[in-house]
C-alpha cells in the first residue's frame, strides 16, 4: 500500500498532466458541475466579507462563484497542483475577480492559523484525500466558530451514466482492476452517511447531506468523447496502456452507447453527487 505522500506525489503528476484538458473543456465542465456549486454556497450563508476557502480548487470553482458574492472578502484556492491552480488564476482574471489568491497544499496540512476562515468547501476532493479524517480535522481547526464546511462527492456509478459509458468502453479492451480497499477512487466515498461521520469526528455538528441531479451536456457523441478522454482522470490513466487501434474501438463503444442520450440536438448525460454541510460549533 503506497504511503500517503506517495500518493500525493502521484496525484500532483495526474494533475498537472491533466490542467491543459480541463482548461480546454472549461465551459462544458463548469455548466456540468455548476448545480453543485450552487447547491453548497446556498449553505454557506456567504456574506460580502466573507473569508473562504476552497479545497481541491482545480481551476477554482466553486470559489470564484464565492468570491463574487464577496467584493470585500477573501476567497483562497488551494490544490496540491500548481498547474490547476493556475488555470483557476487565468479563470479570475479573464472573469475580473480580484479578492483571490492561490496557495499549493495538501488537504490534510493546510498553512493557515486556527479560525482563520468564516467557511470552507470541498468540491469533488475527499475521495481522493489520502487521509480524511486528518483533512477534515484541519477543515474544522481553520473555521472560526460557527463557520461551515461544505463538500460534495460523488454517488454510484450506476447513477452517473456520464462516466460509466466511458469505463465501460475501456474495460471492453483494457482489464481495470479494482481499487485497493481505501485507495482514493472517485467513487470511494459514495455511501450514504460517509462524509457525515467524518464532519462528527472533526466535532462538526447540525450536519445534512442531500443528492443534488446534474447532467454533462455535449454537442455531439465525437465531443461526448474527446471531452471525457481528455480530463477524466480514470479514463486518461487508463486509455495510455491501450494501442491505437484498441483506443479506436473504445471510442467507437463509448459513442454507441452514449448515442441514445441524445435530446433537442444535445447528448445529455446524467449524474448524482451528494452535498454535505455542517458547522463548528460556538462555545462563546
Amino acid at each position: 500500500m503506497p504511503s500517503p505522500e506517495e500518493v500525493r506525489d502521484g496525484q500532483r503528476a495526474a494533475w498537472a498532466r491533466l490542467s491543459a484538458g480541463w482548461e480546454k473543456w472549461d465551459s462544458v465542465i463548469m455548466d456540468q458541475l455548476g448545480p453543485v456549486g450552487t447547491a453548497m454556497i446556498e449553505r454557506l450563508d456567504v456574506a460580502e466579507d466573507q473569508q473562504h476557502l476552497d479545497i481541491a480548487s482545480g481551476t477554482g470553482e466553486p470559489g470564484l462563484s464565492i468570491a463574487r458574492l464577496s467584493p470585500r472578502g477573501r476567497v483562497v484556492l488551494t490544490d496540491l497542483s500548481a498547474e490547476m491552480l493556475d488555470v483557476a488564476a487565468r479563470r479570475a482574471a479573464a472573469q475580473g475577480i480580484g479578492n483571490v489568491e492561490t496557495k499549493v497544499c495538501s488537504a490534510d496540512d493546510l498553512p493557515f492559523a486556527d479560525a482563520s476562515f468564516d467557511s470552507v468547501s470541498v468540491r469533488f476532493g475527499y475521495m481522493f484525500f489520502p487521509d480524511m479524517p486528518k483533512a477534515t480535522s484541519e477543515f474544522a481547526r481553520v473555521l472560526k466558530p460557527g463557520g461551515r464546511l461544505a463538500a460534495s462527492v460523488w454517488v454510484s456509478p450506476e447513477q452517473n451514466p456520464w462516466t460509466s459509458i466511458a469505463m465501460q468502453a475501456i474495460a471492453t479492451e483494457t482489464e481495470l482492476p479494482p481499487p485497493a480497499p481505501g485507495a482514493p477512487t472517485m467513487f470511494r466515498c459514495a455511501a450514504p452517511g460517509y462524509i457525515a461521520a467524518l464532519y462528527e469526528e472533526a466535532g462538526l455538528h447540525e450536519i445534512a447531506e442531500w443528492n443534488v441531479p446534474l447532467e454533462l451536456v455535449t454537442d455531439s457523441p465525437d465531443q461526448y468523447w474527446a471531452m471525457i478522454s481528455e480530463h477524466v482522470s480514470l479514463a486518461v490513466a487508463a486509455l495510455q496502456k491501450v494501442d491505437g487501434p484498441a483506443r479506436d474501438r473504445i471510442r467507437a463503444h463509448a459513442i454507441a452507447n452514449v448515442t441514445p442520450f441524445l435530446s433537442d440536438g444535445k447528448i445529455r448525460v446524467p449524474g448524482l453527487a451528494r452535498c454535505i454541510v455542517g458547522t463548528k460549533p460556538d462555545l462563546r
